[in-house]
């Protein structure tokens, strides 16, 4: 079998160390034990065995990352921020009270963004769907800050390289449960970049998530019209998220044309995962993943970068990877899903759609 996508993998992503505690909180003293850190490792050790061993495997092609230099993070982030974050290599630093780096973390956060620049490297020269299989997520890391496990803003450095190797429109797609507040805050006046996020209506969330990720926050300046909310109910489900998608989405990267589509890759909102609440099965994922494919051949002659963000459950989110990869490479998911079972109510997800064109309508958005 010829493979059909590539999938960029580094062994220093399992470097960084995010401990345990009181699920992402720090430990607490009145517990006899505490949880592993829902950002770590075994959620992407998981995500890499069953690409290897399910039956996707044939399609991939597996490359080796690389780590990320300075030059090439400091073309989103501040010299500052930088200097920060390796400022805390040496013992460790809490920065919020869900993310943190331990001693000997920073390799990883470099693995994750260089080997995020390598795939889009790829997918420029092939014009086929590359992946790059990364933690930690990189989508709620602004140029100056970090932020829910987020250090470098792996999907943002990635889109630098690309206008940097002569793209010059870039699509960013987020369908992470949570609001991509850091690649919004970084392309929010670019008007070369157009930003999309579906996610759960959860508003802000302190100082390091000031955005809302509302429908009125739209961009700014020549920008204006290049950042696109779909903040969607709590629940909302595999229904609802394929007609905002359809009714949304699509015609809003098709008016932008983009040379390059990138999709940032939660995979928090399934119906198990312990940080969304969403209800997406494999099938939604894979319906997803499907359409954004067609997109990329239609209007970026195949040019499709994959990045991993979110996606908490060690096991389920595995399963609904390989349901998504299967949907880059255009076929439906081939594996049974192993727990799916809440039903999905067409009624509600056309009123709950409808409701939010409405809301898009009334700041000025036109479909």
């Amino acid at each position: 079998m010829t493979p059909s996508m590539d999938v960029f993998w580094h062994d220093d992503v399992l470097r960084h160390d995010t401990g345990y505690g009181v699920f992402e909180a720090p430990p607490s003293d009145l517990l006899e034990f505490q949880i592993q850190h829902p950002e770590s490792s075994p959620r992407l050790v998981n995500m890499r065995a069953i690409l290897h061993n399910g039956p996707v495997a044939g399609h991939l092609a597996w490359h080796s990352g690389r780590h990320a230099t300075d030059a090439e993070l400091l073309r989103f982030h501040t010299r500052e921020y930088l200097s920060r974050i390796r400022d805390a290599e040496p013992n460790g630093k809490r920065f919020s009270s869900t993310t943190l780096m331990n001693p000997g973390s920073l390799q990883g956060l470099l693995a994750a963004a260089g080997t995020s620049i390598a795939a889009v490297e790829k997918t420029l020269a092939s014009r086929r769907p590359t992946m790059a299989l990364v933690r930690p997520p990189g989508h709620h890391a602004a140029p100056d800050m970090c932020d829910g496990y987020c250090f470098f803003n792996n999907v943002a450095v990635a889109a630098q390289a690309a206008r940097v190797a002569g793209i010059e429109r870039v699509a960013i797609i987020d369908w992470d449960v949570h609001h991509g507040n850091g690649t919004q805050a970084g392309f929010y006046a670019d008007s070369s970049v157009l930003t999309v996020s579906l996610h759960m209506d959860h508003g802000a969330w302190g100082p390091s998530h000031r955005q809302t990720g509302a429908v009125d926050e739209r961009g700014e300046g020549k920008a204006l019209g290049g950042n696109l909310n779909l903040p969607l109910p709590m629940g909302s489900g595999d229904l609802t998220y394929e007609l905002a998608f359809e009714r949304f989405v699509k015609p809003t990267v098709r008016t932008f044309a983009p040379q390059l589509l990138i999709i940032a890759n939660g995979l928090d909102a399934s119906q198990f995962d312990p940080n969304g609440r969403q209800l997406l099965t494999m099938h939604g994922f894979n319906h997803l993943a499907r359409q954004a494919r067609a997109l990329a051949d239609e209007l970026c002659e195949g040019r499709l970068l994959i990045v991993q963000e979110g996606g908490y459950n060690p096991a389920y989110s595995a399963f609904c990877l390989h349901a998504t990869v299967e949907g880059f490479i255009g076929s439906s998911s081939t594996l049974a899903d192993p727990l799916a079972y809440m039903p999905m109510f067409e009624g509600r997800s056309r009123a709950d759609v409808d409701a939010l064109g409405v809301a898009l309508e009334e700041v000025g958005w036109r479909f």
